[in-house]
C-alpha cells in the first residue's frame, strides 16, 4: 500500500486516524496474522447521540480544545494560527467564548452540536478562570442554552 503523504496534509484527524488503523492492521507480508489494536481513546471520547462524554471543564479541555490551543493555552502558530487563551482580555466578556464554541470561529470548528449546554459552560468556566485568566463571573448552562437559542434563529 502506497501512502502520499502530501495528499494526506489536509485530511481530518479521524480519516488519518483510520489509514493508519488499517496499515498497522495489515499484514506485511502473506505469512504474518494481522494483528488489529483499536486507536487511542485519550481524546475526546464521544457518547451515543455524538456528544463528547466529558463533564468537567479541565477534561473538556484536554479532550477537545488543548490540542489547538496547546495545554499551557499559549496557542501556537505552524499549519494554522491558533490564538493562545492564556491571559486573554477576549474572555472578560463569558458569552464571546460561548457563542465561539457552540458556532466556531474562523477556522475553529463549532461544537453546539457536539457539546451541551452544561458541557459548554464548564469548559468556558474553566478557561476563563485558569490560565492566567481570573475572570470572576461564571457562565450558567441556562445563558449557554440562551445564547443556543439566539444564534440559531440568526442562522
Amino acid at each position: 500500500m502506497v501512502i502520499r503523504t502530501h495528499c494526506l496534509a489536509h485530511a481530518p484527524m479521524a480519516l488519518l486516524t483510520l489509514v493508519a488503523t488499517y496499515a498497522l492492521a495489515t499484514p506485511c507480508s502473506a505469512g504474518e496474522p494481522a494483528v488489529f489494536s483499536p486507536p487511542p481513546t485519550q481524546g475526546g471520547a464521544l457518547g451515543p447521540r455524538g456528544h463528547f462524554v466529558q463533564s468537567d471543564g479541565a477534561a473538556l479541555y484536554r479532550a477537545i480544545c488543548q490540542a489547538c490551543h496547546m495545554p499551557d493555552a499559549r496557542g501556537a502558530r505552524g499549519a494554522g494560527m491558533y490564538p493562545a487563551l492564556a491571559a486573554n482580555p477576549k474572555l472578560a466578556s463569558a458569552a464571546f467564548p460561548a457563542l465561539t464554541v457552540l458556532q466556531g470561529r474562523r477556522g475553529m470548528p463549532a461544537f453546539g452540536d457536539s457539546l451541551s449546554d452544561e458541557q459548554v459552560a464548564e469548559v468556558v468556566n474553566y478557561v476563563r478562570s485558569h490560565f492566567a485568566n481570573n475572570f470572576a463571573d461564571s457562565i450558567t448552562p441556562v445563558v449557554v442554552a440562551r445564547l443556543r437559542a439566539s444564534s440559531e434563529g440568526s442562522r
